[in-house]
């Protein structure tokens, strides 16, 4: 008897599908009034998952309505998509479908983890679902002409280095919630003992593949304080002061660049809020929320009360 030979491998694989031409998930309706259009493929990456993003849609827009890209936390090495956090998770109607009936399209993308890929890949992958968003406004009724990006914690910090680093018009606004905006300075803004640049097993560290302290113009430039300029887009920033894993001043610093830039940017800081909002009263995590869908209708002239 003898062993059979494995096939051969074919010489090349197929060129991947096209995620502009793909078709559209079929739509959901979660709550009324609002389509949701459940992981729609936006890029294909070599060697790498497909990338997807959810889609929330008003249903009775009379136009092209702007847009929200949010961007999920968790520390560049986990998180889901479509999850604000724990003080969101019991909302119904959820946060996203609320945005909706407010008027705005909400685009909610994976990205690449820390395991998977370092930076820059996380914001190559945001400005790939950008790009992606463009070429399909006609079909799915977006103005992304009116896009603002939000992103809580790890989150946050990629929507503020994708605003600040697209070109000059991409971007109408952002949102960040306790995002990290220098990590060089994490060891200056923790506690004394608590953060060590030179340890490789951070998140920061296996974002940028080594510690920040050995990969240093790596860090500078994952830094969105690095980035800031005069055509930065307007911002508004929100942290609690008693946040134990960003500490507070690293949303002062980013704030700090941007009035030095000639910008105002919203600066709040929410007394003895710690991360993911945890500790604060509910009617304070509401009005982050509501901050911050004032503060996209402001930037983009669109939604409804």
């Amino acid at each position: 008897m003898t062993d059979t030979a494995p096939a051969p491998l074919p010489p090349h694989l197929p060129a991947p599908p096209d995620p502009a031409a793909l078709p559209l998930p079929h739509p959901a309706r979660p709550v009324d009034g609002v389509r949701l259009l459940r992981g729609a493929v936006y890029a294909v990456r070599d060697g790498s998952r497909p990338l997807t993003v959810d889609l929330w849609l008003p249903e009775d827009s009379a136009g092209p309505v702007p847009v929200v890209v949010f961007v999920h936390g968790g520390g560049w090495r986990t998180g889901l998509r479509d999850d604000l956090g724990p003080r969101f998770r019991h909302w119904e109607p959820g946060p996203f479908a609320r945005l909706a009936r407010a008027g705005f399209a909400v685009a909610c993308p994976d990205y690449r983890l820390s395991g998977e890929a370092s930076h820059p890949a996380q914001t190559d992958d945001l400005a790939a679902c950008l790009d992606w968003l463009r070429t399909r406004a006609d079909g799915l009724g977006l103005d992304t002409a009116r896009t603002v990006l939000w992103g809580e914690s790890a989150g946050g910090h990629l929507a503020a280095l994708t605003a600040l680093t697209r070109p000059a018009g991409t971007v109408s606004g952002c949102v960040t919630w306790y995002a990290p905006t220098d990590l060089p300075a994490l060891a200056e803004d923790r506690p004394e003992g608590t953060y060590d640049a030179r340890d490789p097993a951070t998140f920061e560290a296996l974002l940028l593949g080594g510690a920040p302290a050995e990969r240093t113009d790596a860090a500078r430039d994952a830094s969105p304080v690095t980035h800031v300029g005069p055509q930065a887009p307007p911002f508004l920033i929100l942290h609690g002061t008693g946040d134990v894993l960003v500490p507070a001043r690293q949303s002062v610093r980013l704030a700090e660049a941007l009035r030095e830039a000639g910008h105002r940017p919203g600066l709040r800081l929410l007394d003895g809020g710690d991360h993911l909002w945890a500790g604060l009263p509910d009617e304070d995590v509401e009005d982050c929320y509501a901050r911050t869908v004032d503060f996209a209708r402001r930037c983009t002239g669109g939604g409804r009360t």
